[in-house]
């Protein structure tokens, strides 16, 4: 894949508002476990999916896959960090209520350099598991495309 700037800010884009919507989803309670798994594995093959349906990628490898999923799943778990994070602790000290007691717990005490290294740490495993799973997205794309041939 050639390094394309206008490729990366699709992705980008596309990954930050997956994310930010995941994290006002994972805001409530029975859901939350639901929208933080899809931040940590499904953004890539949802980004990898609409930029193949909209032709901004050609079906090429699965090594920009591997690529486009570790920049997805970063930039998204920053974008759910971003909205996950601030509206978290307004609602922890405000109503006195979290909707993960373990995460609460953690917002309620720590103090700004544990948040920031936790948040990129995450980043940084939400990057690897997309990373994955937008291999096996083309993998399974250049699959599908062999059987029609």
């Amino acid at each position: 894949m050639k390094f394309n700037f206008i490729l990366l800010k699709q992705i980008s884009v596309l990954s930050a508002l997956f994310g930010a919507m995941s994290g006002f989803v994972t805001l409530f309670p029975f859901l939350g476990i639901i929208s933080f798994i899809f931040v940590l594995c499904l953004i890539a093959p949802i980004v990898v999916w609409l930029l193949i349906k909209y032709n901004c990628i050609a079906e090429s490898s699965a090594q920009d896959g591997i690529l486009i999923g570790a920049i997805a799943g970063f930039v998204g778990y920053l974008a759910f960090s971003i909205i996950y994070v601030p509206v978290s602790i307004i609602i922890i000290k405000i109503f006195n209520y979290s909707a993960n007691v373990g995460v609460g717990i953690l917002l309620n005490n720590a103090n700004l350099f544990l948040l920031l290294i936790t948040s990129i740490f995450l980043g940084v495993v939400g990057a690897t598991l997309n990373a994955f799973t937008g291999f096996l997205t083309f993998y399974v794309i250049e699959f599908v495309n062999s059987l029609k041939k």
